[in-house]
């Protein structure tokens, strides 16, 4: 189904609908104190049951972030694994889920592969985001599938909403790295929008250890991008808009064979639009409808085949949702929502299949009163291929006084198969069913001053019916696995130092052999340190993995290890900002991942230290 056929079916359901909260959507982005992703419209982060980490658009320049895995590593109890250096394969590994278990929505519309069910956070450009959420743990009740670990929302940059506000970007590093940005923001008090383009490039490190074979080169990497959101407030009750997301670009990486030079070309995009109207004083409701496209061809450069191109796929996804939210009283909300999305798979190699469609609705009641809060929801999702899910949630949240809280939940979540695992023609399955989890969780919530908080998070969740492969390739449901973990995060203001610590610790097992699961580090921990002098800033940022293992039979380990970045800023004027940020300052050599070759096993590299200077002038105009 092409986006024109959805947008006019979506045309004609009856009572285009609204949204339900104070503040618009658009307008709750801006604020670091507000979630949209855990209860899927905007909330204060204290009013929510699930445990966030919000970072906004101040966070990646202030971090002076360059990649999506950059910023995550800073949530607590989330391990990254990459294949080499910019633009590499990433693994995201939230609460010890792997990385097909966690969604992630780019303006609500889910970027994953159908494919092989993992979303590609290496090719997505900071420039071009305005927020990322993380919601940690189960949110299958709202979100249905992949929900397992929890969820991870990419907001694109909003418009200002007053003036015109232009910003250009240069910046240059090392291993050949230049990037160029450029954003135009305004509006006029009802229409908002920005515009973004953005063009990076990196001639990058070696990915591979071994000189077996041909490849010991650098592995450049090239990305164009371009971002579009418009908004317009018709009036108080009824506001309309559309975004949309481009990424595409060439990764270049190794092989072993002579001569060869093997890349990948892919794209990556999404749009969306929506519209939001306020029926009455009690009935908020917000339609959406989206479409969203992962293509990918993999090749050679030879002097005998130049570009052949000897693997292809391209996935497709189109998408609607209807969510109202309904203030019955002061105390008591109702959430009732429908989803639809349809999956194609265009590929190279045959598929028993290749396309599939979901339908679901759900349900949520919140509780709100001064001894207790209370929270609970049910979704049911009809699957083409597996038939009926169900899952719910329900949390309890008691203040013990104005500044702490304890919140005690219990969440279902499920992963769909993958089109890989149910429909390839020589290793799928079609007899899968979802693998399922149940999770178990007590958080405190501490607000100890007025520039300090501490949240503690200890959490189980057991997984059934896990997928994996057996000794002939097949995947079948066979695993279980549970998972312990403690989550701390610490935000103090010392001295004039902003600091900001997050920690975690998980017990990763699968419960039939005993192992720890692959690539999940047990400790892990992110510190930083900001302050403001004037016009300059300065920053420091630690971060420490301890080992993991790279094999489900635990046989091949990897050693933990801790980097140490800086960064400064200089405002020269009103108008000009300098920046400089050191990665990896004691060029720490360490390995998140291997690969095999025919003289043995090795660590990808990954980047040594590394300088990045740019210059920022935003013209008033």
């Amino acid at each position: 189904m092409k986006l024109s056929r959805l947008a006019l079916a979506v045309a004609l359901l009856p009572g285009v609908q609204v949204f339900a909260a104070e503040l618009t959507r658009d307008e709750a982005l801006k604020l670091s104190d507000t979630v949209v992703s855990a209860n899927r419209e905007p909330q204060r982060r204290s009013q929510t049951p699930a445990a966030t980490t919000v970072f906004n658009r101040d966070d990646i320049e202030r971090l002076q972030i360059r990649s999506v895995a950059e910023l995550l590593e800073r949530v607590p109890g989330v391990s990254i694994t990459r294949t080499g250096g910019a633009g590499s394969q990433t693994g995201l590994f939230l609460r010890g889920t792997s990385s097909t278990q966690t969604l992630v929505l780019v303006d609500g519309q889910r970027i994953a592969a159908t494919s092989s069910g993992t979303s590609s956070l290496e090719f997505l450009s900071p420039d071009q985001i305005e927020r990322i959420e993380v919601v940690r743990g189960p949110r299958s009740a709202l979100y249905g599938s992949d929900a397992i670990g929890g969820v991870v929302q990419i907001f694109t940059r909003q418009g200002s909403g007053q003036g015109l506000a232009p910003a250009v970007r240069f910046g240059a590093g090392s291993n050949g790295t230049f990037e160029r940005s450029l954003n135009l923001s305004g509006g006029n008090g009802q229409t908002r929008f920005n515009l973004g383009v953005a063009m990076d490039e990196t001639q990058g490190i070696d990915a591979t250890r071994d000189s077996f074979g041909a490849n010991g080169d650098d592995d450049a990497y090239r990305n164009r991008s371009l971002s579009l959101n418009v908004a317009h407030r018709f009036n108080d009750r009824l506001e309309a808009g559309v975004s949309a997301l481009d990424q595409r670009g060439e990764l270049e990486f190794d092989d072993t064979f002579d001569g060869f030079q093997p890349t990948v070309d892919f794209q990556l995009s999404s749009i969306s639009g929506f519209v939001d109207a306020k029926l009455n004083d009690v009935w908020n409701s917000r339609l959406e409808v989206g479409h969203s496209e992962d293509k990918r061809d993999t090749g050679n450069d030879s002097p005998l085949a130049p570009d052949y191109v000897f693997f292809s796929y391209s996935t497709y996804r189109d998408s609607a949702s209807w969510v109202n939210t309904l203030q019955l009283d002061p105390a008591h909300q109702l959430l009732l929502g429908a989803d639809w999305h349809e999956d194609q798979l265009h590929s190279s190699s045959d598929f028993a299949q290749d396309s599939r469609w979901n339908q679901a609705a759900f349900i949520q009641h919140r509780y709100t009163g001064n001894a207790f809060s209370t929270e609970i929801g049910l979704r049911h999702d009809k699957n083409e291929q597996y038939g009926s899910e169900n899952t719910w949630n329900a949390a309890l949240t008691v203040p013990l006084d104005t500044r702490n809280d304890v919140i005690v939940s219990y969440s279902e979540g499920f992963r769909a198969p993958t089109f890989n695992e149910l429909y390839d023609s020589w290793f799928g399955n079609p007899d899968l069913t979802p693998e399922k989890s149940k999770s178990y969780e007590v958080q405190w919530r501490n607000r100890y001053s007025d520039s300090g908080s501490l949240e503690l998070s200890l959490y189980r969740t057991d997984i059934e019916d896990a997928i994996v492969s057996d000794a002939f390739w097949i995947p079948q449901n066979v695993q279980t696995a549970r998972i312990n973990g403690l989550e701390a995060t610490l935000r103090q203001d010392v001295f004039g130092w902003q600091a900001s610590l997050a920690a975690g610790l998980i017990d990763p097992r699968d419960r039939d052999s005993g192992h720890t699961l692959a690539r999940r580090a047990k400790r892990t921990l992110s510190l930083d340190l900001d302050r403001q002098f004037g016009d300059f800033s300065v920053g420091a940022g630690w971060r420490a993995v301890s080992g993991r293992y790279d094999n489900a039979e635990n046989t091949i380990e990897l050693g933990g290890y801790g980097l140490l970045g800086l960064r400064g800023s200089w405002q020269a004027n009103s108008e000009v900002k300098l920046d400089l940020k050191l990665n990896n300052l004691f060029d720490k050599d360490y390995a998140e991942t291997t690969y095999s070759t025919a003289n043995g096993r090795y660590g990808y590299n990954t980047e040594g230290r590394t300088a990045l200077f740019a210059v920022t002038w935003t013209p008033s105009l």
